[in-house]
């Protein structure tokens, strides 16, 4: 083994303490360094995931540009108006604001309400029940049992009467009254309409319904 000299084993310490302090420094930056590349790594990762996510949206779930725009966050539930020139449209449990000459008023319909859902013997008709709701008006409003038909895929038409034991409604729906009453028939199971005519012979709203059993 050589023996420095102590001068030179003095000086030689700070060298060595120096170089292993420019040791640890390049270590720091170093580790510094690649913290910096991880985070962003991680940050292209997150943009390429959103990205990737919103690609996904507009592709699978986006708004068809083929459709109208009015039919963007269309309601089912949207008033229709029925007149006798242009009768409405709608399913049960929509509202209608019928208009005449003399008065208007909002008339809703919902049903029919069936028994013995679920049964092993699936009968061909089943007994009907709608709710009829008439409120709003603006002036004296018929109502009779005898204005509201209904029709089944087949075009057979039914008279639907009132439920027995139920309120009856009044013969005439005055402004600032609300009115509710049943009418039941015993209706072939399928598609049908619930039709109203106030005045007998013109329809102005009809509901669309299924009569299921199963």
């Amino acid at each position: 083994m050589i023996r420095l000299p102590q001068a030179c084993h003095a000086a030689r310490v700070p060298a060595l303490v120096a170089g292993a302090a420019g040791g640890r420094a390049r270590s720091r930056r170093l580790h510094t360094a690649a913290l910096a590349i991880a985070v962003v790594a991680l940050a292209g990762c997150g943009s390429a995931a959103a990205s990737s996510s919103n690609n996904n949206t507009d592709h699978f779930g986006g708004y068809p540009t083929y459709l109208p725009s009015s039919t963007l966050n269309y309601h089912s539930d949207t008033v229709l108006t029925g007149t006798v020139q242009r009768p409405a449209l709608t399913t049960q449990g929509d509202g209608v604001e019928v208009k005449t000459p003399a008065w208007s008023v909002l008339v809703t319909v919902t049903g029919p309400q069936v028994p013995g859902e679920g049964l092993p013997y699936q009968a061909p008709a089943t007994t009907c029940t709608w709710v009829v709701t008439l409120s709003g008006a603006t002036g004296a409003v018929p109502i009779s049992a005898s204005d509201f038909t209904s029709i089944d895929q087949d075009a057979n038409v039914y008279r639907p009467h009132l439920v027995a034991g139920q309120p009856k409604p009044p013969a005439v729906l005055r402004p600032g009254q609300k009115v509710s009453f049943e009418l039941r028939a015993v209706q072939a199971t399928g598609e049908g309409l619930m039709r109203w005519a106030p005045d007998g012979r013109n329809i102005v709203a009809k509901w669309d319904f299924v009569v299921e059993n199963d």
